[in-house]
């Protein structure tokens, strides 16, 4: 047998189809490619994994703007208000409190009981609705109307990296689909020129987690969240190098396309539709990027609104750009803002540190529902605010005041789409230690953001190692006295 036909023989049908550009092969492998979804007619055109898929019902909400202060904000210093805890604050905490609950950073009880810590901050009913601030969200008070407050959120870590997991991905451990990733997968994307899931993150701490936060986990990474960095050039590689005109980027682009194209029909593989998309989108936001990073296109009196100074990388920026985001179609941006982690150090208290991470995000914060609901955006955009945890009512024994971490009880406000607003909702005991009424697990929380949208999370599945996973596990009930319309339900 000759060497030639040995080589015949080792050819598969896939090399046959893939590999064969005249006769039988292309006519073959133009039809299967054809029908819509690689190749139509002589133009190559990849299936797009962010086209526009249409929801389960109805949806309220087109997209979402998710505010994440990341450190566990305190409850007693922002929107709970308990004058008992004042009362009886330096007394020891009741042993009935402590009775098989754990903290993360405090010694046993054995010893000597921690003692209870009152609110260090004045609180002041504010609107319509009597809704209880502190006086640390002067520009949040008068906004409250507009919110949904909810008291009674509990979590299952009191650690901040698989905390913040948790919330983000409804899972303690790494590799999981994010929330925006999640979205992403099940209603694809509204822009041609940006990418559906972005993050910006201010603040000058670390952020535990990471980018596993907004990461795809197991779905293919075209749904995993885009980072806008802080930085004069926000968005990396974007603009061609020196020497390079448009025409031959251009001619770049086609041949790495061409070479993915045949890669594609050889092995199938869905993350090469992926990095063909990818490509295609990061050519388009050549042109689309530098107009939204620009500031310098909005009005004097927007920029004051939020404190935002254009060039700067601050929080207040950080939501000026989540407006322009939406606008342009952006489904999902998520705004990461570091610095609410009190325990009572020197560089971390409930003392100036406080102050200067409230002062950073009540503005801009309540300019961003102003600003949305003057443009009429605010009806179909749906603003989420809140931590990984919140933080115990007794104090911690260290430099300054501060509290520990705590998971009984954190607060987190929504407003916009589909929220029914000037509301509080859930109760707390009458010192803040745990949930007494309309207990809201963190899987109920992202079951009514998805149901918002449109989404059942039931149904919003993705097959993995064998078995259906989803974003709320086997959890997750609709928080109804959240939502504004009770055919909804």
């Amino acid at each position: 047998m000759s060497i030639r036909r040995l080589q015949l023989l080792d050819r598969t049908r896939r090399y046959f189809f893939s590999q064969c550009f005249v006769g039988l092969g292309n006519i073959a492998l133009g039809s299967l490619l054809s029908d819509g979804k690689l190749l139509a007619g002589t133009a190559p055109q990849v299936e797009n994994p962010l086209a526009p898929k249409p929801p389960h019902f109805r949806p309220r909400a087109k997209r979402v703007i998710y505010l994440f202060m990341a450190g566990g904000p305190s409850q007693f210093e922002t929107w709970l208000y308990r004058p008992k805890l004042g009362e009886l604050s330096g007394q020891p905490t009741p042993d009935s409190f402590l009775e098989g609950k754990r903290f993360a950073f405090m010694e046993s009880f054995t010893k000597a009981r921690p003692k209870l810590l009152g609110p260090t901050r004045k609180f002041q009913r504010h609107g319509q609705s009597g809704t209880w601030v502190s006086e640390v969200f002067p520009h949040m008070a008068t906004v409250v109307d507009d919110l949904a407050l909810v008291h009674s959120v509990v979590t299952e870590n009191f650690n901040h990296a698989p905390a913040k997991l948790f919330v983000n991905t409804g899972s303690t451990r790494f590799g999981r689909p994010s929330m925006g990733a999640w979205v992403s997968y099940g209603l694809g994307s509204e822009s041609q020129d940006l990418p559906t899931f972005v993050v910006l993150r201010s603040g000058e701490q670390t952020l535990m987690g990471g980018a596993y936060l907004w990461g795809s986990g197991f779905l293919p990474t075209t749904y995993q969240g885009v980072e806008f960095l802080r930085s004069a050039v926000p968005i990396p590689n974007l603009a061609s190098p020196k020497g390079i005109s448009i025409k031959r980027q251009a001619a770049r682009l086609n041949a790495i396309r061409d070479l993915n194209l045949a890669h594609l029909a050889a092995s199938g593989d869905p993350e090469i539709s992926t990095r063909i998309a990818s490509y295609e989108m990061a050519h388009r936001m050549q042109t689309s990027g530098p107009e939204l990073m620009d500031l310098g296109s909005e009005s004097q009196e927007t920029l004051d609104l939020y404190g935002a100074t254009p060039g700067e990388s601050s929080f207040a920026n950080n939501c000026l750009l989540a407006r322009r985001m939406i606008e342009r179609g952006v489904r999902f941006v998520q705004l990461y803002h570091t610095g609410w982690d009190h325990h009572g150090n020197r560089g971390n208290n409930l003392n100036e540190k406080l102050d200067e991470v409230a002062l950073a995000t009540d503005r801009p914060c309540a300019a961003l529902i102003k600003d949305l609901k003057q443009r009429g955006l605010l009806d179909d955009t749906l603003v989420i605010w809140g931590g990984e945890f919140g933080r115990t009512p007794m104090g911690e024994v260290r430099e300054t005041i501060g509290r520990n971490h705590h998971i009984e009880n954190f607060p987190m406000w929504f407003a916009g789409a589909g929220v029914k607003p000037g509301q509080t909702i859930g109760g707390v005991d009458e010192l803040g230690f745990f949930v007494t009424k309309d207990k809201v697990e963190v899987h109920d929380v992202q079951a009514t953001i998805l149901h918002l949208l449109g989404l059942d999370h039931t149904k919003l599945t993705f097959r993995y190692q064998g078995r259906n996973f989803r974003l709320t596990d086997v959890g997750g009930h609709l928080i109804k006295k959240l939502l504004a319309d009770s055919t909804l339900v």
